[in-house]
């Protein structure tokens, strides 16, 4: 299976095709399978020098964290130190943390390198935004239905990865699936509540979960998304419409090639721009293996030229959010001194959401104003 995969589509639809194929397989056997292979991908590029088959097993020691079935079978004497710290496995091994993830010159400032290519190892939790009003009755309908979950926060909740919640709660009506770090953007949007924010641009809306967010932070605001995907505004209208949101105005646009043509219109854009997304990779551990450095570039490219082409239609005295789910400097702190320095905007505040240390994404934030 691994020898077709070439990284050019989610691992998780390659092997949903592949499942499909393999009808004699029980559910069971496809669970095995999808774990090793992503205890494959999961050692990123650390253990390159490795045969598959030693890398399977090696990733499979690594990411388990109890006694387990095939590892008693093929290596008895790893199951046997199976709750060992990380970094002991990886040591006995012969590898270290930092060869996981091997690009700690292109961090953003203040990333802990090892605890970011650690993060590497599990995959990260599920969390939900409970919506305002909505609180009491999230929780009570998670106990009802026995599931266990942390509260981070009175509206943020943790749940084990692969919860399924569409039968107990209404998803994005009552609650939202937003990574706890994408929650937190919400702290910045709070900031700008004394301003009265009314006309506002989700210019890289994909989702719509930033929108959404806006909407219960801001209130009643006057709210315009656009994406260069027809098929991701299909499915973010179908998504308003669970989440009660109906007035809004929808745009198709490539931004990396122009703008919308309303000037000083938007009190608020929001520009949660496309990027690497290596904040997320501990989600998806392939797009580690397959990347390389070189491929920075070409996001910063694309990132300069959408901020261009959307700073015109920011009122004088307006604000742009700015995000990456990106750990990369090129796409944050400097993106950042791009706009300051060739654009009327002064930076407010910049932070690194992280969420390695906690089994969630990591991201970045900037508010910016134009003077």
């Amino acid at each position: 299976m691994l020898s077709h995969y070439k990284g050019d589509e989610p691992l998780a639809s390659f092997l949903k095709k592949y499942f499909a194929t393999q009808k004699k397989m029980g559910s069971t056997d496809r669970r095995q399978v999808a774990s090793l292979c992503y205890s494959f991908f999961r050692l990123g590029k650390a253990g390159l020098h490795l045969s598959a088959e030693e890398r399977i097993l090696v990733g499979k020691f690594c990411c388990t964290l109890a006694d387990d079935t095939f590892l008693q079978t093929v290596k008895p004497e790893w199951n046997s130190i199976i709750s060992d710290n990380i970094v002991d496995k990886l040591k006995l091994l012969g590898l270290d943390a930092i060869e996981i993830f091997p690009f700690k010159d292109a961090l953003s400032d203040g990333i802990d390198d090892e605890l970011f290519s650690l993060s590497f190892i599990q995959q990260p939790e599920l969390f939900i935004r409970i919506r305002p009003g909505n609180e009491n009755a999230v929780k009570r309908k998670l106990l009802q239905a026995g599931l266990s979950f942390k509260e981070l926060t009175p509206r943020c909740l943790s749940l084990p990865n692969a919860t399924k919640l569409d039968h107990i709660i209404q998803l994005n009506k009552e609650a939202v699936i937003q990574d706890y770090s994408s929650q937190r953007v919400g702290a910045l949007l709070e900031k700008l509540i004394p301003y009265k924010i009314k006309n506002v641009w989700d210019c890289c809306a994909a989702s719509g979960g930033k929108s959404i967010l806006a909407k219960d932070v801001l209130g009643n605001i006057n709210l315009t998304v656009s994406d260069v995907r027809e098929t991701i505004i299909y499915n973010l209208k179908k998504r308003f419409a669970e989440a009660g949101i109906k007035n809004y105005n929808t745009i198709i646009t490539d931004l990396s090639l122009r703008g919308i043509g309303q000037n000083d219109h938007f009190d608020l854009i929001i520009a949660d721009v496309p990027c690497s997304g290596s904040g997320t990779w501990a989600r998806t551990p392939e797009q580690l293996y397959y990347f390389e450095k070189y491929r920075i570039e070409k996001f910063v490219q694309l990132q300069k030229s959408i901020l261009t082409n959307i700073v015109s239609s920011l009122k004088p005295g307006g604000y742009l959010l700015y995000i990456t789910c990106s750990v990369f400097k090129d796409e944050n702190e400097d993106n950042v001194q791009f706009l300051t320095k060739n654009f009327s905007l002064q930076l407010h505040e910049q932070i690194i959401l992280k969420g390695y240390d906690m089994q969630a994404d990591t991201m970045f934030a900037a508010l910016l104003t134009k003077t």
